[in-house]
């Protein structure tokens, strides 16, 4: 606690210039002009011109090095920043730079967090496509099966990802929408079987897609349990899977997500007994 004491300025103090570091995470110190002024007098324009001239320069100096400072938002999420920022391994990558500022909960931002997003890699995946694009074909079909081959136990699909297969018929009912999550997550590579998701789901919600729990802690923090498998929305925005709906209580979407996270967390869908 602050102690009572006088804290006055002199009247005629000189106007002072300094230096003020601003970290940004994986580069080095930039320096900010800052300036003082007394109650006595203000600064000339020639000085707030030149410090306007320093600060653009600190500004054009970060952006060429490929770091943006970004200030979270109400309805953000690390896999929608990711996203709207292309940045190269996804909301993990953005997660794995802003640990110490986001916290344990990747699924929890607050409006007004600061974060870094290095977008230096955003170029490369193009780049890469037109050197794939001049490849011959015979090369470009090796790569092509090459990656297919490589799928992470959970992954923040995108459509680019994996080939859309021909459209199947489901019944508009608990098997077709268990079944319809199953081709889903077997083109990205997420474990699950028929049983696992089944089991979970009647614990969770008695296969009922508009469940909602409004009275546990989830529910108190203002993050009610949403459908079949019962999870909150910031969860779901994390492992959301392109192609589904991006609505918590949309029977598939509600699935696919829920066993992204399992994956990552439990190794399967079919690992999980209990509260998750």
């Amino acid at each position: 606690m602050r102690g009572n004491g006088k804290h006055r300025r002199p009247k005629n103090a000189p106007l002072a210039r300094g230096l003020a570091a601003v970290g940004i995470t994986g580069s080095a110190a930039l320096a900010l002009p800052l300036i003082a002024s007394t109650s006595a007098g203000a600064a000339t324009p020639q000085e707030i011109h030149s410090v306007a001239v320093e600060k653009a320069t600190v500004v054009t100096a970060a952006k060429k090095a490929g770091l943006v400072r970004y200030s979270v938002v109400a309805g953000d999420s690390l896999s929608k920043i990711a996203q709207k920022h292309s940045v190269s391994g996804g909301w993990k990558k953005l997660y794995k730079d802003n640990r110490a500022a986001v916290g344990a909960d990747p699924g929890l931002i607050r409006p007004g967090l600061k974060l870094t997003i290095d977008t230096r890699a955003a170029s490369r995946p193009a780049a890469a496509g037109a050197a794939a694009a001049a490849r011959p074909a015979a090369s470009v079909k090796a790569a092509s099966v090459k990656a297919a081959s490589v799928k992470p136990a959970a992954v923040q699909a995108t459509a680019a990802q994996a080939a859309a297969p021909a459209k199947a018929s489901y019944p508009d009912n608990l098997d077709g929408w268990i079944r319809e999550s199953l081709d889903i997550m077997a083109q990205y590579g997420i474990p699950g079987s028929y049983d696992g998701i089944h089991r979970n789901i009647m614990r969770e919600s008695s296969g009922n897609p508009l469940a909602i729990n409004n009275w546990d802690s989830n529910a108190v923090a203002g993050t009610p349990s949403k459908g079949l498998l019962q999870v909150i929305d910031p969860t779901f925005q994390a492992y959301h899977v392109t192609g589904t709906a991006n609505d918590p209580y949309d029977p598939v979407a509600n699935i696919t997500a829920a066993c992204n996270y399992a994956a990552d967390r439990y190794g399967s869908i079919d690992n999980v007994n209990g509260a998750y």
